[in-house]
Parts: structure tokens; sequence; C-alpha cells
């Protein structure tokens, strides 16, 4: 009623007032020029330009070009279209003015008011209009279209800023509202709870937006902007190497860890390259191209059709019965399927201890130590070697001395042990294969006949690495080394992402016998998404092994997050799988076992343990 009513109050201003109309190239000023040019109709706004119609004398006749705030674009008005008139009546642009009655002005007047006001208001509503984003321009569909769906949002000066450059959390922002993240914690931050859905549900790794918050604030990368958005929204797209990459002239420059979800954007249409066919992945975004991005993969998203139930396949592997106990009762170890078995083929699970860097905190590895821990009911001790970080790499043989040491203590207290080539900043494990070779060679020599010995052969591979072209054929020149020395010991094998992207591997397994895969997780960090990932893989066959996890996010503080942490233990339980925790030392961070300054040549009592390490030991 309101809008019709200020319709009317329009139309009656002007019947009342077309005094002196003439030409409307030449509008004098007045009240139907002060509708046009100065917007007054209330959700209308005005261009002009010229009408190129075909009726004689309209060459250079101005054209009204109504924007409705209420809906799309009303088509161009021309006056000599609408009402029939030639090169004989006003519509001459030779002619000064017109004959025009006042009553014919009047009704004229009215009839263009009606004709603009019906047209907006039979228009669908639309989102605001930003003053900097005008009518034609290449982002102004998509920006009006997430805006009406408050997926995104201007500033309070009335703008959008479309060229200006997009922040980390300012994309994720817009992503995890696009998936249907809101607003619950009423964290100080304004956007705390989406990058804290998107750090758990693994559309991004901790170091690429760290959770402490420094580059919240930072422009995003065209390659990381991407991976966000397939992870988000299209998980399940993929796309063929050998197609799309040749998309991208500049498909050298992009980090490996990035190339399943660029690939599959291009695939599926959510990006393309520049003029010059480049995709220039390390490049900012500006907000306009963020706001394009998500768009694409919303309309994607659209076209896909419904999941309907496939064929029969396995069931993911159910609730496993194990059993424990030590070397002297199990034996050898081998792998049947998806589990690890003991010497006469019944499925074992190994519950432990991992060590810290073993150059750092080498008094944890010792003889009292890891005796405490097996007191505690554990029977599996990982001795952490760091390649890189002053370790083994720096000081071969004093480390490789503490690794043996460490190595027949666990033997001596009836445990099984892996020996973990402890990659992290040297993430590509080719970096240093003639190394690792040479090290497994000489440690599966000395060991070949000790059934308590596995093998994890490259921690956590990560940065620009990929399965197919790094980790395996790494690991299967590294199981070559081993092979040809110790016949039957257990082997870990690594994968991307710090050991997250098990279906990397299980799309690809490496052949052999005895042969596992690392999957490395934090409670505070990973969740319910890697449990499915790693659920897939063994439906597929892959046989899982969990090496390192926490109780804490993945940098080894925060929480200590019991829930997150009881569900997967609870779940690793149910799936008969091995793990090792980290980590057991006195070091001041809520991943530890110990308080600080906890002696390792006492018997420890819970006084000595922390809050993660009470948990962790009672589920051993």
């Amino acid at each position: 009623m309101r809008v019709w009513g200020v319709i009317l109050i329009r139309i009656s201003f002007i019947i009342h007032s077309m005094a002196n109309f003439c030409n409307p190239r030449d509008l004098p000023t007045g009240p139907f020029r002060s509708i046009i040019e100065e917007k007054e109709i209330p959700f209308l706004s005005f261009e002009t330009e010229t009408c190129r119609q075909a009726e004689p004398g309209c060459g250079s006749f101005p054209l009204y070009l109504a924007q409705s705030s209420l809906g799309p674009r009303i088509p161009p008005l021309c006056l000599c279209r609408y009402f029939g008139l030639s090169a004989a009546g006003f519509c001459n642009p030779y002619e000064r003015s017109f004959p025009m009655s006042s009553s014919l002005k009047s009704v004229f007047a009215l009839l263009l008011t009606l004709i603009l006001s019906v047209s907006a208001m039979s228009a669908p509503a639309q989102a605001k209009s930003y003053s900097d984003v005008r009518p034609g321009s290449w982002y102004t569909k998509v920006v009006n279209e997430l805006t009406a769906k408050k997926l995104v949002s201007g500033f309070p000066d009335g703008t959008f800023r479309p060229n200006k450059t997009i922040s980390a959390a300012e994309f994720v922002t817009i992503v995890a509202r696009c998936a249907g993240v809101t607003q619950t914690s009423g964290s100080s931050y304004w956007a705390h709870d989406f990058l804290q859905a998107g750090l758990e549900r693994n559309w991004y790794d901790w170091d690429e937006i760290p959770p402490t918050g420094e580059k919240f604030g930072k422009p995003i990368t065209r390659q990381l902007a991407v991976k966000i958005t397939m992870r988000a929204l299209l998980p399940d797209c993929r796309g063929d190497y050998n197609t799309e990459s040749v998309k991208m002239k500049d498909f050298a420059q992009l980090d490996g860890r990035y190339y399943e979800a660029v690939l599959a954007a291009y695939a599926n249409g959510v990006v393309c390259g520049d003029n010059k066919g480049n995709f220039n992945p390390k490049k900012t975004l500006t907000r306009a191209e963020a706001c394009t991005i998500v768009s694409a993969a919303l309309r994607k998203m659209d076209a896909l059709p419904s999941p309907t139930p496939g064929p029969d396949t396995p069931d993911v592997p159910g609730p496993v019965e194990t059993i424990s106990g030590g070397v002297s009762e199990n034996g050898w170890l081998q792998v049947k399927g998806t589990q690890l078995c003991n010497e006469k083929g019944e499925p074992v699970a190994l519950h432990g201890m991992s060590s810290h860097g073993l150059h750092w905190f080498g008094q944890f590895t010792g003889e009292q130590a890891i005796g405490n821990t097996a007191a505690h009911g554990a029977n599996l001790f990982r001795v952490a070697m760091y390649t890189g970080e002053g370790g083994y790499l720096t000081q071969p043989e004093a480390v490789k001395k503490q690794l043996i040491a460490a190595v027949d203590a666990a033997i001596r207290q009836d445990m099984y042990v892996i020996i973990d080539w402890h990659i992290l900043s040297d993430g590509n494990p080719k970096t240093n294969l003639k190394q690792a070779k040479a090290f497994f060679t000489e440690m599966a020599k000395r060991y070949k006949d000790e059934p308590a010995v596995l093998y994890e052969i490259c921690n956590e591979p990560n940065g620009d690495v990929q399965w197919a072209r790094d980790i395996k054929p790494y690991a299967e020149e590294v199981v070559k080394a081993i092979r040809s020395q110790s016949e039957k010991g257990v082997i870990l094998i690594g994968s991307g992402t710090w050991s997250q992207d098990v279906h990397t591997a299980a799309a690809d397994p490496v052949k052999g016998e005895n042969l596992m895969y690392t999957l490395h997780f934090y409670a505070g960090t990973h969740g319910q998404w890697l449990r499915g990932r790693a659920e897939a893989a063994m439906k597929s066959g892959l046989p899982i092994f969990v090496s390192e996890w926490g109780t804490s996010a993945a940098d080894g503080n925060g929480g200590v997050f019991l829930k997150e942490a009881r569900e997967w233990v609870d779940w690793m339980e149910e799936k008969g799988i091995s793990w090792a925790n980290w980590s057991l030392c006195d070091k001041g961070e809520t991943s530890a076992a110990l308080k600080p300054g906890t002696s390792p040549e006492k018997k420890w009592t819970d006084k000595d343990f922390t809050e993660s390490g009470k948990f962790v030991f009672s589920r051993f």
C-alpha cells in the first residue's frame, strides 16, 4: 500500500505540473526531468543512451534504461516505440518542441509513470545495490546473486569494493555460508566459527591458515581459494591430469598439494585461466573474483545429479575383536586384508607411545621410561628419529646410536617398536632417498631376525608432493631396500598432507606383502571427515596404521580435546586399528604425556601425567 501511495502522489504531481514539456532531447527543469534524471522514483534508477531503433527521426533520441531495486533490469524504454510517434510528432530531433495539448501531456506522463511503476512492482525482489557495483560490469550478476542469498555483504558506507583483495577469513566465511555453517559460539572474532569449521572439515590445513590467527587477515592465494571451494562444495569432483594440466600455461607454478583441487575445478568449470592461459596460482583474489569462483561452484552443485544407490559393495570393516599382548605372545606380525595379525593369523592391535624428537628428548627413550610405559599396558613404542631439524642428517652417527639403544630397550620390554624416519621440514621424501635407502638397509639387516621391529619409512610427507610422482616411487625404492634384508618385517608408508591423504594411496597402492599405510590425526584439528576418508580407504582394501595421533590441535597445543580424542580412540578400537600417541616427553605443550620436570629415571604415578597422559595411558 505504501508503494502505491507513493505512485499516486507522483502521478497527481505530474498531471498538475506538465506545463511546458518539450522534446525529451532537451528536457527542462521540472517534475518529469527530476523523476528521470534525479531518480525520484524510489525504487528505480536510470541511465540514458542513444536510441537505435529504425523509426524515422529516432537516431539520437534519449533511451531511458531503468534498473529496479525490486527486480532485474527493465527493458529499455524508448518513448517513440511505446507511443508510436514518428518524425511528424515529438520524436523528431530537429524540432525544439511539438504540439501537444495539456491534457495529452498529462495523459502521457501518467502512462509513463504507470509503465515504470508496474514494471518495477512486477519484478521479483533482489538484493540491495552497492554504489560501486555498476550495472553491466562483469561481476555485477554474481555479486547481486550472492548478496541476495546473504552469502556476501558490503561495507557500512554502501560499497562492495569489488576490486579489493579478499582475505583468508573473508573467503572462508563465504564458502562456509555456502556450506550451511552458522555462527554459534559467540566468539569475539567475527569469523571464528567459519574458520573453525573449515579447519575441522579439512577444507584447508593448519599451516595454510593457522588457528593462531596470523594469516586470517592476509590475502588468500588463488590455489588455496580453489582448494577450499572444491573441498567444501564439490568434494567428489575430479579432473584428469593429462586433460586439465595442459590448460594452464603456468601449471609448473602450482604447488603439488593443490593439484587435485585445481584440476577438478578446471574440469568442472569452476575456474579457467586468464586471457593468456595462466591460472596464476600464487596471486591473490579480488572480492569480485572470489564471488565468481563461489558462484560457479554453486551452479555446478545445482547441476549435479542426486546420489543414487550404487551396486552392492563390501561394507566398511565392522567391529574387530583383537588381542593385545607383547612380542613373546604374538611373534611375527603379518597383514591379512586390512588387518594387522599375529603369527597365528589372529587380529592384533598395538597400542603405545611415540617418543618426541630423539635428539631433543632422548632421555625418555631409556630403559626406565619405556618400562614405565609397558607397565601401564602398552605393547608398542615408536622411536621418532627426525631427519631434519638438526637430527639424523646433521649428526647421523650420534642419532643412530640413540635410536638403536631405544629400539633395544623396547625389545627387552617385550614391546613392538617402530623405527620412524621422521621427515617434517624435508617434506618430500625423495629429497633424501639415497640416505633413507642406506639407513633402512642397515637397520633391516641388523634386525632381520627380530619380530618386534616395524619400519616407518616416511613420517609425514608434506608441501609440494604428490603420491604418484614422489611418495610412491620413494616407497617402492625403500621397500625394496628393506626386503633385501628382511622378508617379513611390517613396513609403514606415509602419504601426502602429513599422512592424511590415504585416499591417494588407496587408489594406487605399493605392491608388496606386509605393507600398511599410516594415518595421522590430532583430535583438535581432524574429525569425522578424516575417519570417513580412512573408512573409504579400508573399504577399498588399504590397511591402516595410526602411527601418530594427539589429543591436541595439529601444532601440538590447544585442548586437551578429550571428547574428540575419545571418539577417535573408540573408532580405532572398533576397527581394530593399531596406534601410537604423540608424545612421551615433558615438553610444555598439551600433547605431551608428562608434566614438565618429570624424571625419566623413576616410576611414574598419576601425579606425573598431564591431562593428555592420563587419558592416553588409561586406553592402552
